[in-house]
C-alpha cells in the first residue's frame, strides 16, 4: 500500500511542478503558490545556484556556468530537440515494453502496434519540418517583396531600418538575436525547434502542437482501454463480487479495483497521468496559437500592442491630471470673484472621468477565413510573391 502512495504522490508532484514551470506566469496563478514556484524554477534556484558555484568555487566557476548559459539560452544549439527525441523515444520505448504483449487484447486489436508507430512518426515529421524549414528570412533580395506584403500600420511598426543586417525592415518582422537574422510575420523564437517560428513555418508549428495533442490524446486512450481490457480479461469485477463478497457498486468496488492496477500495472498508469497532463498542456498552447491565427497577430505582436497601449493610457491620464490641476487651479481663482454653486459643482465631470479608452486596431485582421488562408498559403509562396521578386 505504501508504493501505491508513493506512486500517487509522486505523479501529484509532478503535475504541481510542470504546470507551475509552464504556467506559473499566467493572469489565473497571479499571488497563488504556483506562481511562486514558478518564480523558483525560472529564476530563484538558478540565482542560488550561481551564487553557490560563485562561493565554492569563485569567479571561474560563475563564467563557467554563464558561457553554459551563454551557449544554451543566447545562440542556436540542438539541446532542447535532443531532449525532445529522447522523451517521445523513451515513452514509446516504455509503452511497448509494459503494453504492446496485451495487444490484441479485449478492446484493442493488433491495428495498434501500427497505427501507434504511424502516429509518433508523423509527429517526429512535423517537428523536423518546423524545426528545419525556413521562418521567412528576410534578405536583401526579398526585402521589396515582403515591405508591400505588409505594410506598415505606424502604431507599432513604422518605416526603419534594421540595425543589425542593415536592409529596411518589413513590418511584422523582427531580428532574432539568437538566429541573428530578421525573420517575416516573426512569432517567437522556439527553443524546442532551435528555430524561429515566422511566416512561412506558423502553418508547421501548429500542425505540431495539435497532432502531439492528438497523439497524447490517442496514447491515454489507448492505455486506458488496455487496462481496461485486463480487468475483462482477468475477470477482477468478478472475483472481488463473488469471492471477496464485495458489493457490486461503482463507490465499493473502485477503491480495490485502483488498489489492483497501481499494484500490478503501475508503469501503464505514470504513462497515462503523464500523457494527459502532456495533453492537456498542449491544448493550451495549440488554443491560444490558433486563437492568434484566427485574428492574425503573433505572439511578438501581442507583446507590442501591450506595451502601446499601456504606454497610451498613462499618457491619456498625464494629461487628464493637467487638466483636472487646471480646472481646480481656475476654480480657485474663480471663487475668489464669485462663490461657485455648490449643485453645480457637484455634478460637473472630472477630467480624470475623460481618459480616453485606448483599443487595439489590427490592420492586419481581415477575417478568419483570410487569416486561415495565410497561415496555410504563406504570402511568400504564392505566385503573385514570387512574380514580383522576378521583377
Amino acid at each position: 500500500m505504501a508504493e501505491q502512495w508513493i506512486l500517487i504522490c509522486h505523479g501529484l508532484a509532478t503535475l504541481l511542478v510542470v504546470v507551475s514551470f509552464l504556467c506559473g506566469q499566467w493572469p489565473i496563478f497571479q499571488g497563488t503558490p504556483i506562481e511562486r514556484l514558478h518564480y523558483f524554477l525560472t529564476f530563484g534556484a538558478y540565482d542560488y545556484f550561481v551564487r553557490f558555484i560563485g562561493a565554492v568555487f569563485g569567479s571561474k566557476g560563475t563564467h563557467f556556468v554563464f558561457s553554459i548559459e551563454h551557449f544554451c539560452c543566447d545562440r542556436p544549439n540542438p539541446t532542447l530537440q535532443v531532449i525532445y527525441l529522447a522523451i517521445i523515444g523513451a515513452t514509446y520505448y516504455f509503452i511497448i515494453n509494459s503494453s504492446f504483449s496485451y495487444i490484441p487484447g479485449y478492446y484493442l486489436s493488433e491495428i495498434h502496434w501500427y497505427t501507434s508507430f504511424f502516429a509518433v512518426g508523423v509527429g517526429i515529421l512535423f517537428f523536423l519540418l518546423t524545426s528545419f524549414s525556413d521562418p521567412g528570412t528576410v534578405k536583401a533580395d526579398n526585402v521589396s517583396e515582403y515591405l508591400s506584403a505588409y505594410p506598415y500600420d505606424n502604431i507599432i511598426y513604422t518605416e526603419k531600418e534594421c540595425s543589425t543586417c542593415k536592409i529596411p525592415k518589413p513590418a511584422r518582422s523582427k531580428h532574432c538575436s539568437i538566429c541573428n537574422r530578421c525573420v517575416a510575420r516573426f512569432d517567437h523564437h522556439c527553443g524546442w525547434m532551435n528555430n524561429c517560428i515566422g511566416e512561412r513555418n506558423t502553418r508547421y508549428f501548429l500542425a505540431f502542437l495539435l497532432w502531439h495533442f492528438l497523439l497524447c490524446i490517442y496514447g491515454t486512450i489507448a492505455l486506458g482501454l488496455v487496462l481496461a481490457g485486463r480487468l475483462k480479461e482477468l475477470r477482477v469485477i468478478y472475483i472481488l463480487t463473488v469471492y471477496y463478497g464485495i458489493e457490486n457498486s461503482f463507490r465499493s468496488l473502485a477503491p480495490h479495483v485502483v488498489q489492483w492496477l497501481l499494484g500490478s500495472y503501475n508503469t501503464q498508469i505514470l504513462l497515462m497521468v503523464f500523457l494527459a497532463i502532456v495533453s492537456l498542456l498542449l491544448a493550451g498552447f495549440f488554443g491560444y496559437h490558433a486563437n492568434l491565427c484566427l485574428k492574425n497577430t503573433t505572439t511578438n505582436e501581442t507583446f507590442k500592442w501591450q506595451e502601446y497601449i499601456n504606454w497610451q493610457r498613462k499618457l491619456s491620464e498625464a494629461r487628464a491630471s493637467a487638466a483636472a490641476l487646471k480646472a481646480s487651479i481656475s476654480g480657485m481663482s474663480s471663487e475668489e470673484k464669485r462663490p461657485a454653486s455648490k449643485c453645480k459643482s457637484f455634478f460637473q465631470r472630472s477630467p480624470l472621468e475623460d481618459v480616453e479608452v485606448v483599443v487595439k486596431r489590427n490592420m492586419y485582421d481581415k477575417g478568419y477565413f483570410h487569416n486561415l488562408c495565410e497561415i496555410i498559403f504563406p504570402l511568400s509562396t504564392r505566385p503573385s510573391f514570387l512574380q514580383k521578386k522576378s521583377k
